[in-house]
């Protein structure tokens, strides 16, 4: 998986976005609630591993808003900027070779202080009510997130070590 090509980087990201909005559809009940625990949002965290993953992340939140019923412009237009930003924090913490948990810092507090911004006018509920209530949310996401990113490495260190085996034998 390291040297992808140009039409194999476009596969994956397509996969990567239908991975995002299915499981943002399947989550949708606990996705909306008083606390948002929005388990898509930790599919950012790929953007770790995969730094071209970071428009198609923020394309995914877009649809997804678009799609399931977003509170209109703002929350569909800003939700696109903000999954930009998050998945774009995740990939300079790999450039910056910072450790996998801090991760869970853009995860939570990006959506949950960014989202907060336009919801709480939205919805006429005080900032730091609705800030409150989507941080809790998101930091659940943000440590899904680096479990994932965890459980990646770990499965594409092994293929990669297959993958040498079999160019060893040949």
């Amino acid at each position: 998986m390291k040297n992808m090509n140009k039409t194999q980087k476009i596969a994956f990201s397509g996969v990567v976005m239908a991975i995002y909005i299915v499981v943002m559809y399947l989550t949708q009940s606990f996705a909306f609630g008083q606390y948002q625990i929005r388990i898509a949002t930790a599919i950012y965290s790929v953007a770790y591993l995969f730094a071209f993953l970071v428009v198609p992340l923020g394309l995914s939140n877009l649809l997804a808003n678009m799609v399931m019923g977003g509170l209109g412009f703002f929350d569909i237009v800003g939700g696109g900027i903000v999954g930009l930003l998050t998945a774009g924090c995740c990939a300079l913490i790999r450039k910056l070779k910072l450790n996998e948990w801090f991760l869970v810092i853009p995860i939570t507090l990006i959506p949950g202080l960014g989202v907060s911004a336009w919801l709480s006018y939205l919805l006429h509920i005080p900032y730091w009510t609705m800030a409150a209530s989507l941080l809790v949310g998101q930091f659940i996401s943000g440590v899904c997130g680096v479990l994932l990113v965890k459980a990646l490495k770990r499965i594409w260190m092994r293929e990669e070590t297959k993958e040498e085996a079999h160019v060893g034998q040949d």
